[in-house]
């Protein structure tokens, strides 16, 4: 088998992979806080607080460690991370299951932050054996995985709380984490041949260097973030926006719809922005996909309908599910391969910072100025992003020249 089939063969095991670690993760979040009420009397304001502190943890945790596996994946390999990772997980959510605090609940919450770099990490193990001029394709197709896994979570996770009880689904996903592992086994790892003379280790210090010697890098790296805070300032108050916009009647279920039409525009579009970046350019396709995403947004915060948000928010996720593959295939031709983990490690971190920034930005602006100051704010970033990220390419046209 030569290395084109095996780098086939092991796209399509990380694929499932990922929607087995992506499904898992989120099959956990519409019962937490349901979850915290079974373990003690406690009033609706400890239940709210611990709820994001529980939920935030995790984000936090994984905004230190991303990096740090990413270089480690540098240098002993990525396909060892991933196991480790796949395992700790694993581990963490079915010990969830048998807690009797809160406390205790938390904790585990941030061990698993200690393991979440499981995707990002996925990212780094494809890129690095993706020629550069398929990379958009190839990681677009690999971030459908993830995409499918956290459409599909949360629905199986609510249905099986219902049915199976709290400890019983904990237990559940954490299998699902475990058959991760073992697909990731069965893959072989390489990397694609680097020019002769190319470096095959770098520190840290050379890692930070080339990422500020190169301008439209570190301004991507740093939308990445961004992007994350707008993204995820409507979590928190889409639903408390659906009842006012639909009424309580079926509102998990409503909420339900607005939450995955996003998703599902992701999922359709992805792979496609992936192979236009490939042949237009990928710091192109991202000032255009920021704009899309920031226009579209704008409206979100004057419907009247239910179905017109809904609308808003399939359209929204046609433009957001291109910038996470378009951004790793940038990295993927800008930074060495022997660095490529922890570049991508730093882009995990600053997403999972915007992670934990979004919800609570949002929360704020939406208790002080209402649901649609959190749209028209959340559309001035984007613009923002996409004014900026243009005007560093305009400044820098060139791209860093380097092997590999």
């Amino acid at each position: 088998m030569n290395q084109q089939d095996i780098a086939k063969r092991n796209l399509v095991i990380m694929w499932f992979a990922n929607v087995f670690i992506s499904g898992s993760m989120t099959m956990v979040l519409p019962f937490i806080s349901l979850y915290i009420e079974t373990l003690g009397e406690y009033s609706d304001q400890y239940v709210q607080n611990w709820s994001g502190l529980t939920f935030g943890i995790t984000f936090v945790i994984a905004f230190v460690f991303s990096p740090i596996w990413g270089r480690v994946g540098d240098k002993i390999g990525r396909k060892k991370i991933l196991i480790f990772c796949a395992f700790g997980m694993a581990i963490s959510i079915y010990l969830m299951g048998a807690v009797n605090t809160v406390w205790q609940l938390f904790i585990l919450r941030l061990f698993m932050g200690v393991f979440a770099g499981f995707i990002s990490m996925s990212q780094a193990f494809i890129s690095t054996q993706t020629a550069k001029n398929i990379a958009g394709r190839v990681l677009g197709t690999l971030q459908t995985g993830s995409i499918t896994g956290s459409l599909i979570g949360p629905l199986l996770g609510g249905l099986m709380a219902d049915s199976l009880g709290y400890a019983t689904t904990f237990q559940w996903t954490s299998l699902s984490i475990f058959i991760s592992a073992f697909l990731v086994i069965a893959t072989k790892e390489f990397m694609i041949e680097s020019t002769s003379g190319t470096k095959t280790s770098y520190t840290s210090k050379e890692v930070v260097t080339h990422i500020l010697a190169n301008p439209v890098l570190l301004t991507v790296l740093l939308i990445s973030m961004l992007v994350q805070i707008a993204h995820f300032s409507i979590q928190p108050i889409l639903s408390l926006y659906v009842s006012e916009l639909h009424g309580d009647a079926n509102l998990a279920f409503y909420s339900g719809i607005a939450f995955s039409a996003a998703g599902l525009g992701n999922l359709l579009m992805a792979r496609k922005w992936g192979e236009l970046a490939d042949r237009i350019g990928y710091i192109k396709i991202l000032v255009v996909l920021l704009f899309i995403a920031g226009i579209i947004y704008f409206p979100g915060g004057l419907v009247t309908d239910f179905w017109q948000l809904v609308i808003i928010r399939f359209i929204l996720g046609i433009s957001i599910g291109g910038i996470i593959p378009v951004r790793v295939a940038y990295i993927r031709q800008e930074a060495p391969i022997a660095m490529q983990g922890e570049v991508l490690g730093y882009n995990t971190s600053l997403r999972f910072l915007g992670n934990v920034v979004g919800p609570v930005m949002g929360g704020m602006v939406s208790g002080y100025f209402g649901f649609s100051a959190v749209f028209f704010i959340t559309s001035t970033l984007l613009l923002i992003c996409g004014f900026v990220l243009s005007a560093a390419l305009h400044r820098h046209p060139e791209p860093v020249n380097h092997s590999g």
